[in-house]
């Protein structure tokens, strides 16, 4: 008995692309084959082609560009070391925060896009700082792009008394030794952070240019100062843009 010949399927084209991009054979930036040539590749229509890449763009494997043309995608992820961000003596000077000298000395660009609001603190920002739901709070929104492209959406949240007349109030990437908090009487004496690995929202997506399939990491630090907590910020980090770095001792 012969045995039928196996159609070629969107599956198996994405399964095939797919490892050529995994072994190198199609390297991080590089584009794809056009969808003529991949149809007469694998002898299937153009529908069958994009559904396919479809797969790959699903996976976060595979970028579009305009103009149709399909890219490898090739974020460089930086190293975010949570042990040693704001431990310490931290890194903070007139010409950037904690963060930015770490990216900084990676030899990369950052930049911070600053946003100041005043508002209420919903349930669970009440319960992150220890105040009653509806109390006012501050919250600078910041985000955060290396090398021109958007790695971090950063907002940090202050009870009003914290951050009232202080620098904190400021729509600017303002930064200083020691970091702001110290300097203006409300040091952190240690944090707590909280990490959940989840799906984006549509803000999220859009404010940090996701493509579909890309998950993000949400870490939250809760700085506590002498008496009481003073901050907690809420830190969306793209899962292809980052390494997340912890050192402790056992």
């Amino acid at each position: 008995m012969t045995s039928r010949p196996r159609r070629t399927t969107a599956r198996s084209i994405a399964d095939d692309l797919r490892s050529q991009i995994r072994d190198g054979s199609l390297a991080p930036g590089e584009a794809l084959p056009t969808s003529r040539e991949l149809a007469e590749r694998y002898g299937v229509t153009y529908k069958t082609v994009g559904a396919g890449i479809d797969v790959l763009k699903g996976e976060g494997l595979v970028v579009g560009e305009q103009g149709g043309r399909r890219r490898v995608r090739s974020d460089r992820a930086i190293v975010w070391n949570l042990t040693a961000f704001e431990r310490g003596q931290r890194r903070d000077s007139p010409s950037g925060d904690d963060w930015s000298t770490a990216i900084r000395d990676a030899g990369r660009d950052p930049v911070q896009h600053v946003t100041v609001t005043s508002d209420h603190a919903d349930d669970k920002i009440a319960r992150w700082l220890g105040i009653e739901p509806g109390a006012p709070v501050v919250q600078r929104v910041r985000l955060r792009t290396v090398d021109g492209e958007p790695y971090q959406l950063a907002t940090s949240t202050f009870p009003l008394d914290v951050a009232e007349g202080s620098p904190l109030m400021e729509e600017r990437d303002v930064s200083m030794p020691g970091g702001i908090l110290a300097s203006i009487g409300h040091p952190q004496v240690r944090v707590r952070d909280e990490i959940t690995i989840r799906m984006p929202r549509p803000e999220e997506s859009e404010a940090l240019k996701l493509p579909p399939g890309t998950p993000v990491a949400e870490h939250v630090r809760i700085g506590f100062g002498e008496s009481r907590v003073v901050r907690v910020m809420v830190t969306i980090a793209p899962g292809d843009r980052h390494k997340l770095v912890y050192e402790m001792e056992v």
